[in-house]
Order: structure tokens, then C-alpha cells, then sequence
């Protein structure tokens, strides 16, 4: 993508290493959300939802990173959302599946009611996209 198109948010850049690193972040918060998820009470589907969130965020730093130069550091996690659209192929989905992320996550981390075991399979389909995206954007 030209520069003259890019969707501006507060960024910091960062190198192929650094990318390499959130990526191992992603794996890590991803592993403790599938373990979380193993659980059948509600504490434990928030836990899950809210390391899913946590893992895509990661891998959506690590996909910007590698194909842009650069990570979103904005307030709003949601900054993050048009900075890894602007990754291609595939910036769009990826996009799609972090916003569907970033919905359930504030819900997870600071609601007062539990997730649902819908919602916790949801953040965790969302998180394993993110993932598999960020992997193949670092093998490119």
C-alpha cells in the first residue's frame, strides 16, 4: 500500500526481531488461553477471553511490524485495527477478527457479569486467526 493511503494512528516502530518477539508473546498468551479455556466455570471463560485478546493484540503488533515497520501504541487498542488492515495479503480479515477481539475483551477484563462459553469460543477462534496470520506474514 502507497504511503499516501496509510490509515494514520500513534505508532512506534519496530524491527523484524521485535516482530518475532510479539509473535512468541501471541504463542504464549494464546497457550494460557487455551488452558483457561479448559475450564467449565464463568471466572475461567473471562481468563480465557481476556489472554485470547491479549494474544491477538500481540499478533497483530507482530504483522505490523514485519510488513509495515511499525506497531500501533495508541490509547485505544482499537488503533490497531486499521494500522494491521493495511497488511497485505490478508490485512482485512485480520482486521475484522481483532475488532471481533477487541468487543469482547473489556467485557472479559473489567465486566461484571461472566462470558459465555459462546463468547470464550469466539475469543479463541478469533485469537488462533490472528496467530496463523501473524506466523505467515513473518515466513514472508
Amino acid at each position: 500500500m502507497s504511503p499516501a493511503r496509510r490509515v494514520k494512528t500513534r505508532t512506534q516502530p519496530c524491527t523484524p526481531e521485535q516482530a518475532h518477539k510479539r509473535l512468541a508473546d501471541a504463542r504464549k498468551f494464546l497457550e494460557l488461553a487455551e488452558l483457561a479455556g479448559e475450564e467449565s466455570d464463568v471466572t475461567s471463560f473471562n481468563v480465557a477471553a481476556a489472554n485470547a485478546a491479549l494474544a491477538g493484540i500481540a499478533a497483530a503488533d507482530a504483522a505490523c511490524c514485519r510488513a509495515l515497520g511499525e506497531r500501533s501504541r495508541g490509547e485505544d487498542h482499537r488503533d490497531a485495527i486499521a494500522l494491521v488492515a493495511q497488511v497485505s495479503p490478508g490485512g482485512p480479515q485480520a482486521a475484522n477478527a481483532l475488532g471481533r477481539l477487541l468487543a469482547l475483551k473489556n467485557n472479559a477484563e473489567y465486566g461484571l457479569t461472566g462470558l459465555s462459553r459462546a463468547n470464550r469460543e469466539a475469543a479463541l477462534r478469533q485469537a488462533h486467526k490472528l496467530v496463523e496470520f501473524a506466523e505467515a506474514v513473518l515466513r514472508r
